[in-house]
């Protein structure tokens, strides 16, 4: 595992726990709900972009 998949997974896991958080509290923001969670997702498709093979990434655009 290359440093930069590290720390993508390292601050998807903490986008998790603020996540979890703002969505558990007694008035939560969907704001900030929504950008957490566009957030995640941006860090799930640079993931995703990181394990796909150059070939792969090349054809699909």
């Amino acid at each position: 595992m290359t440093e930069q998949m590290f720390r993508l997974l390292e601050r998807n896991q903490k986008l998790d726990v603020l996540l979890r958080l703002a969505q558990g509290r007694r008035f939560a923001d969907p704001l900030e709900i929504a950008r957490l969670k566009r957030l995640k997702q941006e860090f799930r498709g640079r993931l995703a972009r990181l394990l796909l093979p150059p070939a792969t990434v090349a054809n699909s655009l």
